[in-house]
């Protein structure tokens, strides 16, 4: 927020309310009707609208042209040109299929998104001409009253004109876990959004009423304001499509060359025909663009993507699951991302006696225990007296939920924490009540910080029962509570109760004071009507009892997360609107950071230069009481520092720098509308642990990847070789494989089995690697020595003794090698057959890098085996069907020449086995 936004809101804030009643129009009876008509005909909706919608038609052009798409294009036009029609028809097709497949993807996730949006209330009470109407919360105007309660979501940005114990859920906005006090009266406290007198669009009402006037609404909310900072965001470019883009240029330099060689070579080697030359060397352009990379790519995602939501992780777009394998830094909001935004009370301080509270959440799954021993109330009555005060100075209702269902409260999450604990001790709030019945209420306001509760004891006897902040309950205490005996409260109390308090506030822990006051016959309020307790008359004389000590717990999942990212190299900043003190508690407890992590507040990090900024980020660091412009801010510094960033977050403060990160991660359950659409990824059940799992994912497709092109490439050097082969000996050699042959070795027998290759799991240990480089490359030195240097060269000895083993069964060398006819065609067969067992063997060896492929099961991928079985039989059927023998210029293959091609694969899978084992030893022998 900059200072102009900052001083119209302080602005309508000190404001006189009559005046400002008279600015909107409006009076204590509302707007008449046609007033409210008129000015939603004039404002429009009160809505969150998107700024920039892109064309449905744009978004599905985009998916037809990427590089690669555009060079499948060109491929199709050169295979046309070459008189191979067929081929370039079957080329064009599969950009299509795969381009629409792409958009249905993401059209499908958009949709899956949009089901989650559940942005403003449907409903609120207004007052109009006197009347109190409830109305859509979109027809809500300026100059609206609006009438607030407990679990109201607020709708619009509204001065408070009065209210009764008002509290406010700010945390979609600030980030701030606690509930913040509002009253009528100007207070401006630290930060933003802190005007005591102020509601703002999409926060909620926890405890209290409230009557206020509306004074902006839909977009000219703070809400509306962050959510158009947001959408005139430019998404990066996704890593991936950086690397496909290389990728691209590469194969098609590769492809060129080779293309130019081969017609060279043709032309001034063998004295080809210039025309025959060309056609040969586009074929042979053709034969090296992999065309089944963005089928893989486009599957090996889409699989990632249902994988992940089998996980709770929706994926709006199909690159990102990529990009988060190449996550180096996850700047994550605290309050409900790495929380559980419940109140927990933890420990129990008494005089006497100090207890741990087990369990978290809204949820009875613990106990009060003293060391290892659970304890009870009746064996502490200090205990008793503390819970009993806790249970009956309490307005709040948990219902817990059953099975699956998330706890609901109606009041304030402190309060909630509260009847956990006295759940936790085994007191029937119900029968309690009933026993001791409520007279009176002192109601908590901002400034004396108390809560107080006047009751009748079975007995006739007057109680009053207090809770609120350690220091207003200290001034009002002259005695305490110890072992069961009431005994003046001395200034070594007072010390021991201050010591203990500092000693939890610097774990993070928040403290709530309890006392009580008993009116006996002698006291001066027991002639007093309850009408007339004030707290300066009822709040004084009282006894000290204890502190309950509480605190948002971290999810119980999340320990194990952290180590993953840690084990993986990945940094998480914390980046939150709550206070430096519980911040570093948190990172600490659950091992973001060590305790010497540096601290960095709102206002320091303004103070802050673009490069000192990016030097504390290289470092151990913590954000906290940080604005949606910080958050952006952090995120784009950490970007220009070469790291590929997830942000993390659920409120409307998170959008800015969900939409600049590289990967944005909204909460699905908690999320505002502002945040999923500014996210690439949706969770849905707010679990941080499922971004490890994500990342995971996406450094397995990236692997994956890797695979299909090692697969892809290693078929096309037996391809190539009998080429080579024909060109070396000036044709004296016939060509061992045909361009149709080739062409089906790259569209039909390898499509499957790479495409099963695509969604092979997770190699053991791809977490206790770090982020691959940014400058590393999916096709890379180790990939081009294994696909042209060691399976390549071995399949493409294979293929051309397969040719000649045909030859020789016929009568060569003392015959000379068929150049045409039936032996020819068997001849070629016999290489396209020894190819396609070569790559059996090929696509079994690449499941792995290193580790071996009985590890990860050899029958789990059945997707494999099936493109195995398929390309078995596509081979038979080229061999068999008399119209494809002669397209393809294939003849049937008999049984010993069966028996050649079947004992190819596994001598090839059992060597690469012995390889990679080697491989692991001398790795363990370095390691050690």
């Amino acid at each position: 927020m900059n200072k102009s936004e900052s001083t119209q809101i302080d602005d309508v804030a000190k404001a006189d309310l009559k005046q400002l009643l008279a600015q909107y129009h409006t009076s204590s009876n509302g707007l008449t009707s046609q007033a409210a008509a008129d000015r939603l005909a004039q404002d429009g909706p009160n809505t969150i609208r998107n700024v920039k919608k892109r064309s449905e038609i744009l978004v599905f052009i985009e998916n037809f042209t990427s590089m690669m798409a555009i060079l499948l294009w060109i491929s199709g036009v050169i295979a046309m040109a070459a008189h191979m029609v067929e081929l370039g028809i079957a080329i064009w097709a599969v950009n299509v299929i795969n381009g629409c497949f792409s958009y249905w993807q993401q059209h499908a996730a958009q949709k899956a998104t949009d089901s989650l949006k559940k942005m403003l209330p449907s409903y609120v009470k207004v007052r109009r001409d006197g009347q109190s109407l409830r109305v859509n919360t979109e027809d809500v105007v300026t100059g609206d009253l609006i009438e607030l309660q407990a679990g109201d979501a607020v709708p619009a940005d509204a001065r408070i004109i009065t209210s009764a114990n008002l509290e406010i859920d700010e945390s979609s906005l600030t980030g701030e876990s606690v509930p913040v006090d509002k009253t009528p009266e100007y207070h401006h406290g630290q930060g933003e959004f802190s005007q005591d007198n102020m509601l703002f669009a999409g926060t909620v009402t926890t405890n209290g009423t409230a009557l206020a006037l509306v004074y902006a609404t839909g977009m000219d909310t703070e809400f509306g304001r962050i959510a158009t900072l947001t959408q005139g965001q430019k998404k990066v470019v996704y890593p991936l499509q950086r690397e496909l883009n290389h990728l691209t240029r590469q194969l098609t330099i590769i492809a060129m060359v080779i293309g130019i060689a081969f017609f060279g070579l043709a032309i001034f080697f063998v004295h080809y025909p210039v025309a025959n030359s060309f056609i040969f060397a586009l074929g042979m352009i053709v034969a090296f663009i992999p065309e089944g990379l963005l089928p893989t790519v486009t599957l090996s995602l889409a699989q990632g993507t249902q994988r992940m939501a089998k996980r709770h992780a929706l994926l709006k777009n199909l690159n990102s699951v990529e990009t988060l394998g190449e996550t180096t830094v996850i700047c994550s909001d605290k309050t409900g991302t790495l929380t559980q935004n419940q109140m927990t009370v933890n420990h129990l301080w008494l005089a006497g006696n100090t207890y741990d509270v087990t369990g978290t959440g809204y949820v009875t799954n613990g106990k009060i225990m003293a060391g290892n021993q659970a304890f009870s109330l009746e064996q502490d009555s200090d205990l008793a007296t503390l819970i009993r005060i806790a249970t009956l100075d309490n307005d709040t209702s948990v219902d817990e939920g059953s099975g699956n269902e998330k706890a609901k409260i109606l009041g304030t999450p402190t309060e909630a924490a509260l009847v956990i604990l006295t759940r936790k001790a085994g007191e029937d709030r119900q029968a309690l009540t009933k026993q001791f019945e409520r007279l009176g209420e002192l109601p908590f306001d901002s400034k004396r910080k108390l809560m107080s509760t006047i009751t009748k004891t079975p007995a006739g006897n007057r109680l009053i029962y207090t809770k609120g902040a350690l220091g207003s309950e200290l001034a009002a205490c002259d005695q305490i509570l110890d072992k069961g005996v009431v005994r003046p409260l001395t200034e070594q109390d007072r010390q021991r109760i201050l010591t203990a308090n500092e000693q939890y506030a610097r774990e993070g822990l928040r403290s709530l004071a309890f006392s009580y006051r008993e009116v006996t016959a002698d006291d001066p309020l027991a002639g007093t009507k309850i009408a007339d307790y004030t707290p300066q008359t009822a709040e004084t004389h009282m006894v000290f009892v204890g502190l309950t000590v509480m605190s948002d717990p971290p999810r119980p999942e999340i320990y194990d997360a952290v180590q993953k990212c840690h084990r993986a190299r990945i940094r998480i900043i914390m980046v939150t609107g709550d206070s430096p003190v519980t911040a570093k508690s948190i990172a600490t407890k659950i091992g973001i950071t060590s305790a010497n992590a540096r601290v960095i507040s709102g206002d320091e990090l303004d103070q802050l230069s673009d490069d000192e900024l990016r030097q504390a980020l290289k470092g151990e660091v913590i954000f906290a009481r940080v604005a949606p412009e910080h958050k952006f801010r952090i995120v784009s510094m950490c970007q220009k520092n070469g790291e590929i960033v997830a942000s993390t977050g659920d409120g409307v403060n998170d959008a800015p720098a969900l939409k600049r990160a590289d990967i944005g991660i909204a909460m699905g359950v908690t999320g505002t509308d502002v945040a999923k659409d500014a996210a690439d990824m949706i969770l849905t059940d707010d679990n941080f642990a499922s971004i490890v799992s994500a990342i995971e994912e996406g450094r397995t497709v990236y692997s994956n990847l890797q695979k299909f092109l090692l697969y892809i490439l290693n078929s096309n050097v037996p391809e190539a070789a009998p080429s080579v082969v024909f060109l070396l000996t000036r044709g004296l050699v016939p060509l061992p494989l045909t361009v149709m042959q080739i062409l089906t070795v790259d569209l039909g027998t390898d499509l499957l089995p790479a495409l099963g290759l695509g969604i092979e799991k997770p190699e053991p240990g791809m977490m206790d690697q770090p982020p691959r480089p940014q400058n590393s490359h999916l096709l890379n030195r180790q990939i081009i020595w294994k696909a042209f240097g060691l399976y390549g060269l071995v399949a493409s000895i294979i293929s051309t003794c397969a040719y000649f083993f045909v030859n020789y069964v016929h009568g060569w060398p003392n015959v000379a090698l068929a150049a045409s006819g039936s032996l020819y065609a068997q001849a070629t067969t016999m290489t396209l057959g020894a190819i396609i067992f070569c790559q059996i063997a090929a696509a079994m060896n690449c499941r792995t890098q290193i580790s071996s492929v009985f590890s990860v099961g050899l029958f789990s991928n059945r997707r494999i085996w099936l493109g195995i079985v398929v390309e078995i039989v596509l081979l038979g059927i080229l061999m068999e069907v008399p119209l494809l023998q002669e397209i393809f210029n294939t003849a049937p293959l008999n049984s010993a020449e069966w028996l050649f091609l079947a004992c190819i694969p596994i001598p090839l899978f059992l060597l690469e086995e012995g390889r990679k084992l080697l491989v692991r030893r001398l790795r363990a022998r370095s390691q050690s």
